[in-house]
């Protein structure tokens, strides 16, 4: 697929124009910053929130030369073809174990924006992989220090074929998308992040979230390998989410809660 012009030049990010459309008195964003180059947006916030910053601090950066996904992966792409940034939050009215939904809630709202924004069918594997014709365009880590939680997202807009990190990946580029414009992207993601959370923290009813949650994973009702934390697999079928967020997965041998893992849906 040829590049279009704007997906060429992969302009860099307006951050004050970020601000002029995301900060206002009263919402949750308070600053918006983009930097042309970091290790990690996640660790840089991560020094925020042991500095005592407040919630609502974006950080969103060009390229990024350590940035990291779950099960301590690595990811990385070209500058400025994707889009990696980081929130700090609060979720302090949040009992300690319902803050588990934090991370499910923020794959909802990439999923929702990219559908509302980038026209493209967006769904989610468990726990919060973004998908696109069952392919991974987004991807998100979040890390918590005390009362603080720092969600990283990583979003594939103009990666070519050749410069995708593994076959079973995509970009919007790829996916014909409507709309290739980081500051548009990032701007509905955090606009679909800000009303979910805002709603969640003032009530955190995990049975809303839930239901929500299973109208868009596709991982529930799948044949799945789960590779555990020690390197344990697990295959069975995906029967359900409960209420703390954990993955059900039945196999003959029983039923067993997943609450952190690699999934991979088996075709």
């Amino acid at each position: 697929m040829a590049l279009p012009d704007a997906a060429l030049q992969r302009p860099p990010l307006d951050a004050a124009a970020l601000r002029g459309r995301l900060v206002r008195p009263g919402g949750l964003w308070r600053d918006i910053r983009v930097t042309g180059e970091t290790g990690s947006t996640n660790a840089d916030l991560l020094e925020e929130a042991r500095a005592g910053a407040a919630e609502g601090l974006v950080l969103v950066a060009e390229t990024q030369t350590a940035g990291r996904g779950r099960l301590g992966r690595s990811w990385s792409s070209p500058p400025r073809a994707a889009l990696s940034c980081s929130v700090l939050l609060r979720p302090v009215a949040v009992p300690p174990p319902a803050r588990a939904w934090l991370p499910l809630l923020t794959g909802i709202a990439v999923a929702a924006a990219l559908r509302a924004e980038a026209g493209v069918t967006a769904t989610l594997k468990w726990p919060n992989d973004v998908l696109v014709a069952d392919r991974k365009i987004a991807g998100i880590l979040a890390e918590a220090h005390g009362d603080a939680i720092v969600a990283g997202i990583g979003l594939n807009v103009t990666l070519t074929k050749a410069e995708l990190p593994v076959p079973t990946a995509t970009s919007l580029l790829l996916e014909d998308a409507a709309c290739l414009d980081r500051g548009r992207l990032l701007a509905a993601m955090l606009t679909e992040l800000a009303g979910r959370y805002t709603a969640w923290a003032a009530d955190p009813d995990a049975a809303a979230l839930r239901e929500e949650y299973l109208r868009w994973c596709v991982t529930v009702g799948r044949q799945v390998r789960v590779e555990l934390p020690g390197g344990v697999l697990l295959t069975g079928t995906a029967s359900d989410v409960d209420e703390t967020g954990r993955l059900a997965v039945r196999a003959s041998s029983g039923t067993t809660l997943v609450g952190a893992g690699d999934v991979v849906h088996v075709r």
